[in-house]
């Protein structure tokens, strides 16, 4: 999971090891007395997690990185705690990242996303599914995420209820059953993306690139595809019902029996 970590920074910002050292050393740094720091190796697990997470209810950007080193260790070492990782860092970029309206984005669609808040994204897209809690969802809905990089994320089943993914890199991303409901996802690359099931309804895809992309069973019921690429998608009994589909060249056969 380090290694996860580690590209993210890469993804997001020019860091070099001397970097990363600095912004442990500033993590460490925020605890009362060089005695606690000098202790931080003897706690427990347990002890280690909840100091990381109440340090994400701050402002620092840079301790915020180091804190996901700290939490990506905890969870290879103790993936008991998995679940309650992922649910802080679906709460950190929540309230890091909420939802504009469009009339309040000011660079929409392109925007140039928060270093720590790409890196919680890489995190979570990374994770070890196997550890997922049966039957509980991602909760990244009402957020702004545009232009984020999700490429082979794995976001099956994630809430991303009215969410801003315009200019988002989701290739090959697994949206199986994703619900993406009001989210816009306008210029998005969703080529390969597998959106089985997923629910799309009143989404903005206009412009989006769909190449490729699993359809199969999908929700598309009021969605925009205004200008969208759709070769070789699958739309096989996906629900099309006053989709708008104006620009869009798509052989009447590749609708199957929506």
């Amino acid at each position: 999971m380090f290694k996860v970590i580690k590209s993210a920074y890469q993804t997001a910002k020019t860091w070099n090891s001397g970097n990363i050292v600095r912004f442990k050393k500033i993590y460490l740094g925020i605890f009362a007395n060089q005695k606690k720091v000098e202790l931080i190796p003897n706690y427990s697990y347990t002890q280690r997690l909840k100091l990381a997470i109440e340090q994400l209810e701050g402002e620092n950007r840079e301790i915020n990185l180091a804190v996901f080193d700290d939490l990506a260790q905890i969870a290879q070492k103790e993936p008991k705690f998995h679940w309650k990782i992922m649910e802080a860092l679906t709460n950190f970029i929540r309230n890091n990242a909420p939802y504009l309206p469009q009339e309040e984005v000011k660079d929409y669609p392109f925007s140039r996303i928060r270093a720590d808040i790409q890196a919680a994204l890489t995190f979570i897209a990374k994770r070890n599914i196997q550890q997922d809690i049966e039957n509980n969802q991602l909760d990244l809905s009402h957020t702004d995420i545009r232009g984020a990089n999700l490429s082979g994320a794995n976001l099956q089943q994630t809430n991303l209820y009215q969410t801003n993914l315009a200019g988002a890199n989701l290739c090959s991303a697994n949206l199986h059953g994703a619900i993406l409901t009001a989210a816009n996802l306008s210029g998005a690359n969703l080529t390969g993306a597998n959106l089985k099931e997923a629910i799309l309804s009143a989404a903005n895809l206009s412009g989006a690139n769909l190449s490729g992309a699993n359809l199969n069973r999908a929700n598309l019921y009021l969605a925009k595809l205004d200008g969208a690429i759709l070769k070789d998608a699958i739309l096989n009994e996906a629900n099309l019902r006053e989709t708008e589909f104006s620009g869009v060249n798509l052989p009447r056969t590749q609708l199957g029996d929506a």
